[in-house]
């Protein structure tokens, strides 16, 4: 179990902190201070549930001594004894290292992989599935590019997701996914397999992701509909180059202005990633490597529509709703790998 002096230092950092934010804290601090406030209240009320069943338990084997209360208190003790280890589990859980980028809002990117007119349209899929996920979480959802085939299908869509909490929940849906069913091209019933490619990144603010103007290069588009970057006909679309890195950036809102704000912003996410992946040994392989390059033998999860399932293989976990999988139902695949992720974390700590 983890030393109380560390959980004593943990309880005291957020008493300091309630203490001056409740004072006034300065406009230039309050948000760094309230971040790390909401960070602390629930390892802080972990801490206070785990010494309370611990208090608790030792009054009860104390009652032990006492002949007549010694029938009540064997009870008790077995009752809180059996009730220790979880809130041990959940203590150790809530003191693990959190990424710092969990509760920002997200950035979703859609591509198709391998599969031709096929991925595209399983891009599309995707895209529906996520709009309908971030729906019934209750998170907002706004399109800021949109590529379309000739088909209906997708060639690109970023679209940004804000919702406390967005980029924990979605960041394990980076990497490829691949699809496995009868085309609607498909005359002879044959079951294709495509792929398309999907990427999260935490939304990050002007004050972490500084880029000078002299860094960019904004060139105007006229959007075209299917095929384009949206439906409208106007020279509004805009595409932001990142000249020190060469990341390239688009959206089609429908005024130029608006347009700038928001493909600065996923600027600013990719290069907050970027920054990030770079600080982190290793990341940028990492990230690399899950997201891949939309070969078919690339995956980390499965949409077969034969058998109605869907497989997510770096936990072997498979669905067999397929149906409300793809309508938006993600709660019981995120649940799980959150699950897997914190269990991954608390091995390494415990070696």
């Amino acid at each position: 179990m983890v030393p109380e002096d560390r959980l004593e230092q943990i309880v005291q950092r957020f008493r300091y902190l309630e203490a001056r934010l409740n004072a006034g804290a300065a406009a230039a601090d309050l948000a760094t201070l309230g971040r790390e406030y909401a960070e602390l209240r629930p390892v802080v009320a972990q801490i206070d549930a785990w010494r309370a069943l611990r208090d608790e338990l030792a009054g009860a084997e104390a009652l032990r001594a006492d002949p007549e209360m010694r029938a009540l208190a064997e009870a008790e003790v077995a009752r809180l004894r059996a009730e220790l280890p979880a809130a041990e589990h959940a203590l150790r859980l809530a003191l693990l290292p959190r990424d710092a980028a969990d509760d920002r809002p997200a950035i979703l990117e859609i591509r198709p992989g391998t599969g031709g007119e096929e991925a595209a349209l399983f891009a599309a899929d995707l895209l529906r599935m996520y709009q309908r996920h971030a729906e019934a979480k209750g998170w907002g959802f706004r399109l800021v590019a949109l590529a379309l085939s000739e088909l209906g299908g997708v060639r690109e869509a970023v679209a940004q997701i804000d919702g406390a909490g967005a980029y924990g929940r979605l960041k394990f849906e980076s990497g490829v996914h691949r699809v496995q069913r009868v085309p609607a091209t498909e005359s002879g019933g044959r079951i294709h397999t495509s792929a398309a490619t999907v990427a999260v990144l935490p939304v990050a603010d002007a004050v972490e992701v500084d880029i000078p103007a002299t860094d960019i290069r904004i060139d105007t588009m006229r959007a075209s509909g299917a095929g384009g970057q949206h439906v409208n006909t106007t020279d509004s679309a805009v595409r932001l180059t990142h000249l020190p890195t060469g990341i390239v950036v688009t959206s089609s809102e429908k005024s130029q202005h608006q347009n700038r704000a928001v493909a600065l912003e996923v600027l600013r996410a990719k290069l907050f990633e970027l920054k990030r992946a770079e600080a982190a040994s290793g990341r940028a392989a990492e990230r690399r490597a899950q997201v891949g390059t939309g070969d078919r033998s690339e995956r980390i999860r499965t949409y077969n529509f034969p058998q109605g399932r869907v497989t997510d293989h770096r936990i072997n976990l498979t669905l067999y709703r397929l149906g409300s999988v793809l309508d938006g139902d993600l709660d019981e695949l995120t649940d799980a790998l959150v699950a897997d992720a914190q269990a991954r974390a608390l091995a390494e700590i415990e070696e």
